[in-house]
């Protein structure tokens, strides 16, 4: 068993952050660890850190402790330690050109505006890694800041848990199978009832 994959969350890591807009791929990562039993103990390479086999692959799920905009160093320094190449990694974010309860998953791609997955591109050297995406939706009047660090209403929160479930799975597809299958299977899914 040779073969690894790494899955990183994005988030804030202060307690004031939790159940926000932005840390959708905190959850996601935290749904994986409680669907597999891992506990993410803190510490290794400046990140909650959890690892398993799964599907003949050593499976290692990673939540950056350091702020959204600096997660890019946390992933690298777990990629050089593990040798990985950037085809091995996922990363899971929030999206606000993606409506609430809508999913993404690609092979590559820029960072879209989204600082996290900038510092990823900037710190890893390449835009070639895949990428998860989860819809928060149109910040409307809000400015972008202060919608995605605050907290969704419950009508919204119950598309997230939706589109929270259907991104776990749509990462272990992506460990299982490959990024060209998930995007077959996941993107086709939309868990907002068409109008």
């Amino acid at each position: 068993m040779d073969e690894i994959r790494l899955i990183a969350g994005l988030g804030n890591p202060d307690k004031e952050y939790e159940g926000t807009r932005h840390n959708i791929g905190f959850e996601v990562v935290e749904k994986l660890a409680e669907k597999f039993g891992i506990e993410l103990k803190k510490g290794k390479f400046g990140a909650a850190f959890g690892q398993m086999v799964l599907e003949d692959k050593k499976l290692i799920l990673l939540k950056p402790l350091k702020y959204m905009n600096n997660s890019g160093q946390v992933i690298a320094t777990a990629a050089g330690f593990y040798r990985l190449e950037p085809q091995q990694i996922l990363v899971i974010t929030d999206d606000l050109a993606l409506e609430p309860g809508l999913i993404r998953i690609r092979a590559s791609g820029s960072a879209g505006g989204h600082n996290g997955l900038a510092d990823i591109v900037e710190k890893i050297g390449t835009e070639n890694f895949s990428r998860l995406r989860v819809g928060i939706g149109d910040k409307g009047q809000m400015q972008g800041r202060d919608y995605v660090l605050s907290r969704p209403g419950q009508a919204e929160r119950e598309l997230l848990n939706q589109a929270i479930t259907q991104a776990a799975e749509a990462a272990v597809f992506w460990v299982s199978q490959s990024v060209d299958a998930a995007m077959t299977k996941f993107n086709k899914k939309n868990v907002v009832k068409d109008k």
